[in-house]
């Protein structure tokens, strides 16, 4: 088997004194969509952060494509390769339209103005959001940034992407034309999600955190517990 694109080894993290994570072990290979779940507050956003370097471990080590990753330089590169979609789409969206914001992330990325555009209203295209591109962001309602938030990630042409709850406020409708679009995507993936029917259909595999730990989960329908999949009443995710 290739070298994983991620890699965690013994990673121990935590924060205003409590252990989040506790040793946790995990690695990535190119094709496979994981799922990770687990009860709110478990630390899933904390770890898909430590991945692209936006938190640091106390202890462990992170291999993202081939190398050990442990300062700020060493993850600007993670990060260009590694597509991060937040839980909030308002973290992600500070442009003044839907094509700027689309078009920020090329840009950043080395590519010409008139590359970035073009690069941007494609990727609006594929997520059927075509007519988006002179809409105001902050006008937008909240599944319609979501899906703009992905655009944006997406126009990094990434390797890897990361997403955390990605289905929060989109409409059936909506939340249909996501999984089919990744479906159909080559893109090795982690997401967060309580959402038994985004699991069930775009997963490969599925992992639990619980206290701190990562375990395989079973995949298949009605297999999940039902404490990690509908914990939404417990706490909100440590970020």
């Amino acid at each position: 088997m290739k070298q994983p694109l991620l890699e965690l080894s013994g990673l121990r993290f935590g924060f205003a004194g409590r252990a989040v994570l506790d040793g946790v072990d995990f690695a990535l290979h190119a094709g496979e969509r994981v799922a990770l779940i687990g009860a709110n507050g478990a630390g899933k956003t904390s770890l898909l952060h430590l991945m692209v370097g936006l938190h640091r471990p106390s202890a462990g080590r992170i291999r993202a494509f081939g190398a050990e990753r442990a300062c700020e330089e060493d993850f600007r590169e993670v990060r260009a390769r590694a597509g991060l979609l937040f839980q909030d789409s308002d973290d992600q969206l500070f442009c003044p339209t839907v094509l700027e914001d689309v078009a920020f992330g090329p840009l950043n990325l080395g590519r010409t103005p008139r590359e970035a555009q073009a690069i941007a209203l494609h990727t609006l295209g594929l997520l059927g959001l075509a007519d988006f591109a002179e809409r105001v962001t902050h006008r937008l309602s909240g599944g319609e940034k979501r899906l703009v938030a992905l655009a944006a990630v997406l126009a990094m042409q990434p390797e890897v992407l990361l997403m955390d709850e990605p289905t929060n406020g989109l409409d059936e409708r909506a939340e249909e034309r996501l999984i089919r679009y990744l479906e159909g995507s080559s893109l090795a993936m982690v997401f967060v999600s309580h959402d038994r029917r985004l699991v069930e259909r775009l997963a490969t595999r599925a992992v639990v955190l619980e206290n701190g730990r990562l375990g395989e989960a079973v995949l298949h329908a009605h297999a999940y517990s039902h404490a990690a999949l509908h914990a939404h009443a417990r706490a909100h995710d440590l970020s």
